[in-house]
């Protein structure tokens, strides 16, 4: 009797050894600093953010919503800047007044780029502007490209500047999923421009401002130090991605999504699997990308060399945006976008340390 119970006990060590290890292979998240305590917000009361920027100790945050929310970090003075835009601004389900990029010379031109959709009769469309500050209104100077599609969800609306001094922009499919493997259409796009709005004579298709294809509705830009480029791309059902972006590459959708493969398309360098992220927003910091995600409510850390998946900042609830300046990780809430459960003091733009590599 005493040596069945030996059995029996070594038995079950064994077990629960084995589904330790088999619960560690298969958890591709591994722990992170994730309290709230180890962020704190430094601004309230804003209104469905959607880009951070900052010039010196003054942020400016684009609101979707219609305005830019000028904020001096140091003396804490807020100023709502409106806008005097040439063609109506259309709010509707992910439109508005979304991406937002200051001009290189900014210090001297005062010049922003953005992004905005409207409306061409009835159809939904997005435009990219120059607008340029004039005390506290942003004053469209002109359009640098219009006509891109748009519409209710899916509009993209992305703008960063390159390590090439090219103005990348992203363009949803629109709704219309067939748009993204069309070449000749705007839609399901990353997109590049010369600063005045001219096709870069080194793009992948001449004449043509379309730097990939295939995409569903990218979110997200940022370089590595080698001035490699990285996107966020939310996924139909879950397979959210993070794809390595090389010029005139097909990216897929919407023939092929997740693990499925295809001659001539290019899988994720990363996706969610059956969990949903609705990656936006990210920024890179030595070989780690830091992604806002709005259906996963919280900022995650991707290491580009192993493919680890760290949460690093949640509790906060709906993220949109993230901007990295030394050791300090901005990021903005969207509880108030109509799809997450709004808090007191919501959307607010909080401040984390980074932890050291």
């Amino acid at each position: 009797m005493d040596r069945l119970w030996v059995i029996l006990f070594s038995c079950l060590v064994i077990a629960g050894c084995q589904s330790v290890q088999n619960e560690s292979q298969e958890d591709r998240e591994v722990s992170g600093p994730t309290e709230r305590q180890n962020s704190e917000s430094i601004l309230k009361n804003l209104d469905v953010p959607w880009s951070i920027v900052k010039n010196n100790d003054v942020f400016y945050l684009s609101e979707r919503t219609g305005q830019v929310i000028k904020w001096d970090g140091d003396s804490d003075k807020k100023v709502i800047q409106k806008l005097k835009l040439k063609k109506k601004l259309h709010l509707e389900g992910e439109g508005g007044f979304l991406g937002f990029q200051l001009a290189p010379d900014f210090e001297e031109s005062r010049q922003a780029f953005a992004y905005h959709t409207y409306k061409d009769g009835n159809e939904v469309k997005n435009r990219i502007v120059i607008l340029k500050e004039n005390a506290d209104q942003w004053e469209e100077v002109r359009a640098v490209l219009e006509d891109i599609p748009g519409a209710q969800f899916h509009n993209g609306g992305r703008l960063k500047i390159g390590p090439d001094g090219k103005l990348y922009a992203t363009a949803g499919d629109s709704l219309i999923p067939d748009l993204a493997q069309d070449k000749n259409s705007l839609a399901g796009k990353i997109l590049r421009l010369e600063l005045d709005g001219s096709v870069p004579s080194d793009n992948p298709f001449p004449g043509s401002f379309v730097y990939s294809y295939g995409h569903r509705n990218p979110q997200g830009l940022a370089w590595d130090e080698k001035g490699s480029l990285f996107s966020t791309e939310h996924g139909q059902s879950a397979h959210d991605e993070i794809n390595r972006i090389q010029p005139g590459e097909n990216y897929g959708w919407p023939v092929i999504e997740g693990d499925e493969q295809q001659e001539g398309m290019e899988a994720p360098l990363y996706h969610t699997g059956e969990e949903t992220w609705a990656p936006s927003g990210i920024a890179y910091k030595e070989g780690i990308l830091y992604v806002a995600t709005l259906s996963g409510n919280a900022v995650k850390r991707f290491e580009i060399h192993t493919g680890e998946v760290q949460t690093y900042l949640e509790g906060w609830g709906r993220m949109r945006d993230v901007i990295i300046e030394n050791d300090r990780l901005y990021t903005v809430t969207n509880n108030r976008d109509g799809r997450g459960n709004p808090r007191k003091d919501d959307d607010q733009m909080l401040l984390m340390k980074l932890s050291p590599q």
